[in-house]
């Protein structure tokens, strides 16, 4: 399979919302990054995945722009710390080692994001670094209560 059916399979099998899917095509030593949950390696990346795939609710996602090393994916959920409607736009990098993906780096604009997710407290404090690390605690303390429940 090429990097680029890769991909397009991984977001597939998003759409699907297939974690085991999704993380069969992630390298062991894994490493993800994006603004909600800083950066997470090997089964906290994996465990990630599986926590968002369960907890999706009214869940859509579309994708594009696939290269063997980058794509453009958006979703569209009800966040479920508030209930809010998000449409989050993610532009998604790449890389590859021994065929499976090795780092995995999503970039989107966390303040958009805050202010869908949050509302007005969203946009008078989504753009602070504040806010980036207080979300990145909760993000961590849920994935740990997820994997501890699963272990």
């Amino acid at each position: 399979m090429t990097q680029q059916e890769i991909i397009t399979q991984f977001y597939l099998a998003f759409q699907q919302q297939d974690a085991e899917k999704m993380i069969s095509f992630y390298h062991d030593d894994i490493e993800f990054t994006d603004p909600a949950f800083g950066t997470i390696r090997g089964n906290d990346a994996k465990n990630m995945w599986r926590m968002l795939c369960e907890n999706a609710q009214n869940f859509s996602l579309n994708y594009s722009h696939i290269t063997n090393t980058s794509a453009h994916w958006e979703a569209k959920y009800n966040f479920s710390g508030t209930g809010k409607r998000v449409h989050n736009k993610i532009d998604a990098s790449f890389v590859f080692k021994d065929g499976k993906i090795y780092k995995h780096t999503d970039v989107f604009n966390l303040h958009k994001w805050a202010t869908q997710a949050f509302g007005i407290k969203g946009f008078l404090i989504g753009n602070t670094s504040f806010f980036k690390k207080k979300l990145q605690k909760q993000t961590h303390k849920l994935l740990a209560k997820y994997t501890k429940k699963n272990a």
